[in-house]
């Protein structure tokens, strides 16, 4: 007698529902225009203090050897007792080791930057940079266009600069500088920040107060006139001198996720 096969008592796993979030603004960013006239003077300043300075990225070409670690181990793991170890050269511990990593020629300068879209964005998080430019080659656009409400928001200058990368990058001995950062209390380059913070184009955030409170003093103007405002002129000027507080994000409720598969909990014997 044959016995009837057995039903799969297991049921069958659905899978989850792939889910990608994505946050939209309905604001639209842009970087200020920035004049010819401010760009040569920009790159120029740069150019001259980099030089000066003399940071510069040393980079290492490294040459693999095949099969020379495997040599190697063996040597090693097999020594002879007859051979006794070679004596060290004198002429190799007085001539000065070569670099095996890349590394900066002036760490301590290199510490006043920030190179780099991630370093500058930490330091904009951080409030630690007093300037920041950023080159417009960058593809695709929106890589830098969240520079824009963080300088905003910590009161940085920052504006775009044409051909910032191709004429830094050679000095710096870099591939790219898509952006760059100075550190506030910079003594090296302290100068330069002075320089180019008067010539810098202020940013316009369309939800930002200050530029909400431009829209409405137009309105105002067009409709209500010959009237006095001098209370409202004090409040503004108190209201524009003062920092932006961000307040922390408070979660008023955590709802569990009802899709998520959850296993029980293993009963202590």
């Amino acid at each position: 007698m044959s016995t009837p096969a057995k039903a799969s008592t297991k049921k069958e796993k659905k899978k989850p529902i792939p889910v990608k979030t994505s946050l939209n603004s309905p604001f639209t960013t842009q970087w200020s225009p920035l004049e010819r006239e401010h760009k040569r003077l920009i790159l120029n300043t740069l150019k001259a203090k980099l030089s000066a300075v003399g940071l510069q990225k040393q980079r290492v070409n490294r040459v693999r050897e095949w099969g020379s670690k495997r040599r190697s181990r063996k040597k090693t793991s097999k020594p002879n007792e007859d051979q006794e170890p070679a004596p060290e050269p004198a002429e190799s511990v007085q001539t000065p080791s070569k670099p095996t990593e890349p590394c900066w020629t002036n760490p301590a300068v290199r510490k006043q930057l920030a190179i780099g879209i991630n370093e500058v964005t930490k330091g904009l998080e951080r409030n630690e940079l007093s300037l920041v430019l950023v080159c417009n080659s960058v593809r695709p656009e929106h890589m830098t266009c969240h520079l824009i409400p963080l300088s905003k928001t910590r009161s940085v200058p920052a504006c775009q600069v044409p051909t910032l990368s191709e004429t830094l990058a050679e000095l710096l001995g870099l591939k790219c500088v898509l952006a760059l950062g100075f550190k506030r209390g910079t003594e090296a380059f302290e100068d330069v920040v002075r320089t180019i913070t008067p010539v810098v184009p202020p940013l316009d955030v369309s939800w930002f107060p200050t530029a909400l409170k431009k829209k409405s003093k137009k309105t105002q103007s067009d409709t209500v006139k010959g009237q006095k405002r001098k209370l409202e002129e004090i409040t503004d000027e108190t209201s524009d001198a003062s920092p932006v507080i961000l307040h922390p994000l408070k979660v008023k409720k955590i709802i569990p996720n009802p899709s998520k598969i959850r296993k029980p909990k293993k009963k202590g014997k």
